[in-house]
């Protein structure tokens, strides 16, 4: 199981994004096409970000397939690893 115990709700955050675009980041990771580093500062940022609670709220009331917020620091990393087909 791939995760961040170190910052569960940065990882739940990241990770229900990245779910919301239908993007997969355990399976990224192991298909080589995000690294476990790049993973670590996607997380990062997102543990630091003054919108983090805005974050949570969002996930928690947005219908699967919404774009992500704008706020999002992470928005265009995520929407990079979307499978285009």
């Amino acid at each position: 199981m791939l995760g961040y115990v170190e910052a569960p709700d940065a990882w739940w955050r990241v990770n229900g994004m990245a779910r919301n675009l239908g993007v997969s980041l355990p399976r990224a990771v192991t298909e080589g096409v995000l690294t476990r580093s790049e993973l670590a500062s996607v997380v990062g940022r997102c543990q630091t970000c003054g919108q983090a609670a805005a974050g949570a709220s969002w996930l928690e009331g947005k219908p699967k397939g919404s774009p992500i917020p704008p706020y999002c620091e992470n928005r265009a990393e995520l929407a990079a690893l979307r499978d285009p087909s």
